[in-house]
């Protein structure tokens, strides 16, 4: 009598998938780019949450474990190199997005000061302990969301749909993010949308580099507060103390700079010559980009 019996199946069931085949299922989800991107979201977003609101250099050594994680999850996961976050190159990419950066913040605040909309005071706050502590949390910030938003986010839907479809999903999902902000609107998440969303998305299409679109993030957020202005409706301690006059379409409100119009035209302006650049450098792409 032989001693392997077949397993019998009913007439019409689908036989037993062996365990490699169902864990070749599972790695070819998680290989997709829907799959990496939900890994790399949950990693990066673990370490932001975790160390996002500690004190001293904890953000910014947080940062240093997302790109870690974010690594790993593009390497490994999506299988491609990482040209993004390259050593070489990222101090000159962080300091030119960091001119951008402020150049976006100073032309409304000018504005705004000059007319009466703005007004500042000196708060008396220590000087090298309120920059110390906003460089630390603002490193934090810029570059954990950065590795989200277009690290992760805009090239994992950029594979699927093309460039246009990734800036535009990404920047609604910017906009939706900050809507549990203090003193946020339905106006504040658009303006957030087309201003950051946009404009950061498609500084990530001209330059290739988080360095570059964190550079860009980060002198905007640091700038704000060290100047008093709330940052996305958040009010950490500053320089100065901001006192507002005028319509909050003009000013942005207790939202904060983020929500004025002149921000959005200036964002937006600053947005379209990036997107320019980045055509005719062939960083915007209509149809799925493969091994990148």
């Amino acid at each position: 009598m032989d001693a392997t019996s077949d397993t019998q199946h009913e007439p019409g069931a689908a036989p037993d998938r062996s365990p490699d085949e169902r864990g070749g299922r599972l790695v070819r989800i998680v290989r997709s780019p829907l799959g990496w991107l939900l890994t790399g979201v949950v990693g990066v977003g673990l370490v932001s949450a975790l160390t996002a609101t500690g004190p001293g250099p904890v953000p910014a050594l947080g940062a240093v474990a997302a790109v870690a994680v974010y690594w790993w999850v593009t390497h490994r996961l999506a299988g491609r190199d990482v040209p993004e976050i390259a050593r070489r190159g990222a101090v000159r990419e962080a300091l030119f997005g960091g001119g951008i950066g402020l150049g976006f913040i100073l032309v409304p605040v000018l504005l705004l000061t000059v007319f009466g909309g703005y007004s500042f005071s000196w708060a008396g706050h220590g000087f090298l302990g309120i920059l110390w502590t906003t460089v630390m949390v603002q490193i934090g910030g810029s570059v954990t969301e950065e590795l989200l938003f277009r690290g992760l986010a805009l090239q994992a839907l950029e594979q699927l749909w093309g460039s246009r479809a990734a800036v535009v999903i990404t920047s609604l999902f910017f906009g939706i993010a900050h809507l549990g902000a203090a003193e946020a609107t339905l106006w504040s998440a658009l303006a957030i949308a087309v201003e950051a969303g946009v404009l950061l998305g498609a500084a990530f299409l001209w330059r290739r580099s988080i360095w570059f679109v964190a550079g860009v993030h980060f002198a905007w957020n640091a700038a704000e507060q060290l100047l008093g202005i709330p940052v996305s409706g958040h009010t950490p301690e500053g320089w100065f103390t901001l006192d507002v006059h005028g319509p909050a379409l003009l000013t942005g409100g207790g939202f904060g700079l983020e929500a004025s119009i002149l921000s959005v035209l200036v964002g937006a302006a600053i947005a379209v010559w990036m997107l320019r650049r980045a055509r005719s450098s062939g960083g915007v792409t209509t149809r799925t980009r493969r091994g990148r």
